[in-house]
């Protein structure tokens, strides 16, 4: 006869129970914690979202201000160029014009250099209040300029509180962007950027003639009071309160708006200098990743800040009339923010590495059609093409940096991007004073065209280094936990 031993008969059926073994009874309680969870995060992620909704679109309200009125400083000069150049407003000449483009991005170059690392020490509210009110004095100070030396000055004043701002606000918006919306969030952020360019045109139009050219840069005096709103109703990083150490501010700040705090960055993250966050960008293999952003955000910003000076007068120079030419910086704007809107969507589903070379090759074609007279409809077509993806194909530079950045290092890795590109927003506007100088001026888009199409080749190369849908997972793994 055979004989059954216990684990063997404890699977056999007996009266009463269904046929089936029994399950370990260590599985048991797994299951149920899993479904106790799962009703958790159920119950709570709609206060989650509720309140926290309320947060971001505060955040994103002000810093988008912020925003508003640095596009309103960087795009007024070249607004009111046109005129200076026309009734020779300190000397000017074409070449002198260039040079003082090329000031003010220089102290943007400066600013955005030493914005990121200031702000991941002493915090990035305090650091947007400051540039918008050294932005706003220094634009005082062109108002009141008798020679272009202290005009001059004012514009490199004013660069720098600009090259500030802008990395700075990317990173208190992506630090509450909701979960997977980094890129959307920064293209939302970046149409405010457009918004005041075409605000600049605007008031170039309806003051320069009747008033001056010094009361358009009297309305830029205005954002100094914005300044004290900003500081009161903007509140702090939380993953930079938690990476000082302060966690119950953190925790006293996400408690009153029902929000998930980020997770608390290491005690080196915490402490690391500001060279330590430099390194980190070039730590394993992240150097060759780095340098590649650093060269497509170069001819990115040439691009931009070439276009943004000299659009007016390269258009007049094709034979447009002034307030056709001005027109043309509206159209170029409305563009901008459309392009930011759609660019955010693609690149949150197909990874802005990829949007943003795409982008570049057609703002290259779309720049270089810009040399050849058209059709007033046409061109005006053109321009606005030009505008969606000329802007928002370098704003994808600043986003693919920031969403796979950490926490602890993010504003220093945006800010250097930008700070890196900024060679080439010198570059840009001193390249079109040359190329007007020498009675060579069609040849400015040309040359503008040539930079997008290496800020292409950068930037695609970046993307095909990275993981196929790597990269978009992490990156919206740490925009969610932020």
């Amino acid at each position: 006869m055979l004989t059954l031993s216990g684990p063997v008969l404890s699977v056999l059926r007996t009266p009463g129970q269904p046929h089936e073994p029994r399950r370990p009874p260590s599985l048991v309680p797994s299951r149920e914690r899993l479904l106790d969870e799962r009703k958790t995060t159920m119950s709570s992620s709609p206060v989650l979202s509720a309140r926290g909704s309320r947060l971001a679109l505060l955040v994103v309200g002000l810093c988008w201000l912020a925003v508003l009125f640095d596009g309103l400083d960087m795009f007024i000069y070249g607004s009111v160029l046109p005129h200076l150049l026309e009734t020779k407003t300190f000397g000017l000449t074409p070449d002198t014009a260039g040079d003082l483009g090329s000031y003010a991005t220089f102290g943007m170059l400066v600013g955005a250099l030493t914005a990121g690392t200031v702000a991941d020490r002493t915090g990035r509210k305090n650091l947007m209040v400051g540039c918008v009110v050294l932005f706003s004095l220094a634009s005082g100070v062109c108002a009141m300029a008798g020679s272009v030396e202290v005009f001059g000055l004012g514009r490199t004043l004013a660069g720098v509180g600009l090259g500030g701002l802008l990395p700075t606000a990317i990173s208190m918006v992506c630090d509450y962007a909701p979960r997977g919306r980094g890129a959307l969030v920064i293209g939302l952020l970046m149409t405010a950027h457009h918004a005041g360019g075409i605000l600049s045109a605007y008031v170039a139009k309806w003051l320069v003639d009747p008033v001056g050219w010094r009361a358009a840069f009297w309305v830029c005096v205005l954002p100094l009071l914005f300044a004290p709103v900003l500081a009161r109703l903007l509140p702090e990083s939380l993953s930079f309160l938690l990476a000082k150490g302060r966690t119950d501010e953190a925790r006293e700040l996400a408690t009153r708006h029902d929000v998930e705090l980020p997770a608390a960055t290491s005690g080196k993250q915490g402490a690391a200098d500001r060279w330590n966050a430099l390194k980190d960008l070039f730590r394993g293999g992240e150097w060759t990743q780095t340098l590649l952003y650093w060269l497509a955000s170069f001819g990115g910003l040439l691009l931009v800040y070439g276009v943004a000076t000299w659009l007016p007068t390269l258009m007049r120079a094709e034979g447009y009339a002034l307030g056709s030419a001005l027109s043309f910086v509206v159209v170029f704007n409305l563009g901008g923010i459309v392009g930011m809107l759609a660019a955010g969507r693609a690149a949150d589903r197909f990874g802005a590495p990829r949007i943003s070379a795409i982008w570049f090759a057609l703002t290259a074609a779309g720049v270089f059609l810009l040399s050849v007279h058209m059709p007033m409809a046409v061109t005006m077509v053109v321009v606005f093409l030009t505008g969606v993806f000329l802007n928002s194909a370098q704003t994808m530079i600043y986003a693919t940096v920031s969403i796979r950045s950490s926490a602890g290092n993010r504003a220093t890795a945006v800010g250097w991007t930008s700070g890196m590109g900024r060679f080439g927003a010198v570059f840009g506007p001193w390249l079109g004073g040359q190329l007007l100088a020498s009675n060579h001026g069609d040849r400015g888009f040309t040359a503008f065209a040539l930079a997008g199409l290496s800020s292409m080749v950068f930037i695609g190369i970046a993307a095909l280094r990275s993981a196929k849908g790597a990269s978009r997972g992490a990156g919206r793994e740490v925009v969610g936990a932020v």
